[in-house]
């Protein structure tokens, strides 16, 4: 990707941040779904809600938080093209957090 190039989604570096755990996983109306997973606790304070996680791997968009619990809504594409309609409560996700919210968290601790 080029500087000049128009970035359409959000910034990862494609590393693995910690180890999650999922808590519901629930259709929603129009074919969606709903995730709920827990991140461990050195990760949590950088999720927040409309901001970015990744998920095994899958850029996508915050919707809640509350404590260590977070919540994203899976299009049906994304359900579609992805390995997340296979996840199921208890089952271990890769996290990777905000980039631009590491940033802060880092500036702010000078």
């Amino acid at each position: 990707m080029r500087l000049s190039d128009r970035l359409g989604g959000h910034l990862l570096a494609g590393h693995v941040d910690g180890v999650g755990t999922v808590v519901r996983c629930a259709p929603v109306s129009g074919g969606s779904g709903l995730l709920e997973a827990e991140a461990p606790p050195e990760l949590a304070r950088f999720i927040a809600p409309k901001g970015s996680i990744a998920i095994d791997g899958v850029s996508l968009t915050v919707n809640t938080v509350a404590g260590k619990r977070f919540a994203v809504n899976l299009i049906p594409h994304t359900l579609a093209v992805t390995t997340l309609r296979n996840l199921s409560p208890g089952g271990r996700v890769n996290l990777e957090v905000d980039l631009v919210a590491r940033y802060i968290a880092r500036l702010q601790e000078g």
